[in-house]
Formats: structure tokens, sequence, C-alpha cells
């Protein structure tokens, strides 16, 4: 692309940390961006989320550990994977072929495709705060797999052995329940066996986030929060934006980041995966000591992170429509998943309850790239991993955007795949 093609006039949809990060690479290259959110900074499942970065474990959602669960396992309000009755017909396609990309040889290629863009995504949060984002990451050097039984253990070994063979640096320590508890004195006598892993760190989300923004605004950036995007419009050598209750706004190039909405913008650009939110509910509650590091109950799929003197407590993948109301009966599944396994936790003093939804595809891969119009870009679709790996989507997209040239890293990604 010349020099002079180069997009100065760029619009995010999406203020969570995909579209900031976007947002802010963007201006490393010059652009100038105004940020639209239907709500506000954080607002999504950019907030309340477990904060990992955990670029050893973002895996495939979409894993053969899944098709165990059985329909009646699925249906039940206390099952860490839920799906309601009453599933409508677009749910039940994203379902199908959710379970198509269940499989051992679909989980390794999609490992594989996720090896690249992983080992960008500690450097890039680096990236940020070199560049004058004033937030931290900890280094999570008490990072606990936690396990009733060294039999329980076996299934995350396994999956670990699988992670390394597709290219994934992943370093651990295998732990009997006595020296888990000697690292973590958080942990209840009912665990037997743990996992302490190497080289992660984590974040307060909610935080990093709006730091991220306030940079964003630093360097000259608009945030136009309460602003939900109604259509975007391709006019041959512009592109075209319209928010509610106002007219058509034109930029040079578009990037649609809004989470589980990313759908409902980008197929008119030739974007064709369904985006399927995969609710997640956490709250913080009080404990004797706060633990150094997080604690993850693999089991139970429950993750707990310390925060502001508070432990963070999440869990659940909800398939259902995002704007529901949070269910107290999802709340109660985690807290009663996680009481018998914690230490001087007091999961009755909650606070900060909080349900947010996750943007899953049924091939538990992203879409990051180019859309069918040159002007129309998409980042989305994580799933779990959208604050891991945020800031690398944004680095590479920014990078797609400004030079034409699409990084090896984001080959699997294609949004029109």
């Amino acid at each position: 692309m010349a020099l002079d093609a180069r997009p100065r006039r760029i619009a995010v949809v999406g203020a969570g940390m995909v579209g900031l990060s976007t947002a802010w690479f963007l201006q490393e290259h010059g652009a100038e961006v105004t940020v639209f959110d239907r709500r506000d900074v954080a607002a999504g499942a950019s907030w309340g989320n477990a904060g990992w970065l955990t670029p050893g474990l973002a895996t495939p959602l979409p894993e053969p550990a899944v098709l165990s669960y059985g329909v009646r396992a699925v249906l039940s309000p206390s099952s860490p994977v839920y799906v309601p009755p009453s599933a409508n017909p677009r749910l039940l396609r994203f379902l199908a072929g959710f379970a198509r990309n269940s499989t051992a040889a679909r989980w390794r290629r999609s490992m594989e495709s996720l090896v690249p863009i992983n080992g960008r995504a500690l450097p890039s949060f680096d990236a940020l705060i070199e560049g004058g984002v004033k937030a931290d990451t900890a280094d999570a050097e008490t990072f606990l797999a936690a396990y009733r039984t060294a039999q329980e253990r076996r299934v995350l070994l396994e999956e670990i052995e699988h992670i390394r063979a597709a290219g994934q640096e992943l370093e651990y320590e295998v732990l009997t329940g006595d020296q888990a508890r000697a690292v973590e004195p958080a942990l209840s006598a009912q665990i037997g066996a743990a996992i302490l892993l190497r080289g992660q760190r984590f974040i307060d989300p909610g935080r990093f986030v709006h730091a991220l923004a306030d940079s964003v605004r630093a360097r000259g950036g608009k945030i136009r929060a309460g602003a939900a995007v109604t259509g975007i419009r391709d006019e041959r050598d512009r592109v075209a934006v319209r928010t509610t209750g106002r007219d058509f706004e034109t930029f040079d190039t578009v990037v649609v980041a809004s989470g589980v909405w990313l759908g409902d913008l980008a197929r008119t650009f030739g974007v064709r995966a369904l985006v399927q939110a995969g609710r997640g509910y956490s709250f913080s509650v009080p404990v004797e000591r706060v633990p150094s590091g997080p604690v993850y109950f693999p089991a139970q799929r429950v993750a707990c992170t310390p925060m502001g003197g508070r432990l963070r407590v999440a869990g659940m993948m909800e398939f259902r429509r995002p704007e529901a109301p949070l269910d107290q009966r999802r709340i109660k599944a985690i807290v009663e998943a996680a009481r018998p396994l914690l230490h001087g936790a007091d999961l009755d003093s909650r606070q900060d309850e909080w349900v947010g939804s996750r943007p899953c595809t049924r091939d538990g891969l992203p879409l990051i790239g180019a859309t069918r119009s040159p002007r129309v870009f998409a980042a989305g679709g994580h799933g779990m991993w959208g604050i891991t790996l945020g800031p690398a989507t944004g680095r590479l997209l920014a990078e797609q955007i400004v030079t034409g040239h699409r990084p090896r890293e984001l080959d699997p990604f294609d949004p029109l795949r």
C-alpha cells in the first residue's frame, strides 16, 4: 500500500480490550481514531472476567471433554456449561457446529493455529505499558490448578502435553495437596493434587482497559460512549458509520470489535461465522489470606484471582442471549462448587456480582482481518481469551490495516472462512 493511501481516519466499534488495543496500536501508526461503544468502556466481557494473561492456556474452547457432558448435564442450571432448554434455532446451529469441532483432530489443528498469536500476547501487553498505558501486569508466580485427586489431574496433564506438542511453551510442576497448600494456604484440605504453572500473568481487567482508554484519549483519540452503531455502509473510497439518533459519519476504515454483536454489523460484508454469547459470571469475596496468584479449579471450571484485597471468583459458560438478566442460579452453582475447595473465603459476603458475554465461535478461533470490503475489518470471537489475546490482536490487525499486508499470525483467523 502506498504511503499516501494509508487510512488515516479510522472508526473502531467496541471499547473493550480488543477494540481499544486496536485503536491504540493504530495510533502508533499515526492514525486518527474514534471508538464507538453501545454502553461504555469495558462495559462488556472486559470488566468482570478472571483477568488471566495465560497464553500457555489459551486453547480452543471446542474440545473433546465438552462432548462428555451429555444433554442432561448441559441442561442443568448447576452445570459449568449450560444451555437453556428453550434454545432457539440459531443457538442450535451454533451448538451443532461447536460439537463438530470438539474432536481431538480439530482441536489439535486449532491449537496449532493459536500458538503464533499466543507468543505475541505478553510482549504486546509490555508494548502498551512501555508506550504509556498507566497500568501493570502481575507475574503469577503461584498460578495453581488444584484438584481433589491425582486422577482428576490427569485430564489437564494430558492437555498440557497436547498443548506442548502443538508448539506452545508451557512450564509446570506437579504437586501433592500438601505441597500445594504450602504454596497457597487458601486451598482447603480437600485438595489432594495440583499443578503449578509457570510464566503466566494476571491483571485487574476493568482497571487495565480503563487505563488503555485513558491512553487512547491522551493521544488524541475520541471515545463515544452510549453510541450504538446501527449501520455501516461502504461508499467506494470511504466507509460510513451510523449511530443511534445520528446521521452517517465517514471514515477511511472501520474495525468491528463489538464482541457478541460482531456478526450483526459484519454480516453485510461477508462474515457468515456465528458469534454466540458464552456468558460468564463472577463476584468478589473477602478471604482470610488473599492468594498471591490465581487459583484454578479445572474440574469445577472455577477461576479465582486476587484483586483489590479481595478474591474474584469466576466461572460458567452459559450459552444464552447476551441481554438476559443475571441468573442467581449460576452464582449459586459457582459458590457451591468453590466452597469445599477454598479455605478462609467468605463466599456468603459477595460483592460485584456480574455477568458478561464472551463472543464464541463454532471452531474456537477468533475472527481477525479484512472482510469482503477492503475498508471494513473484523476483530472478535476470542471466546475466553479476549483479555489475553486482545493486545496481540490489536497490534497485528493495526499492522495489516496500515500496511495492507496480513501478518502470518493472522492467517488462520480469516473472518470470511
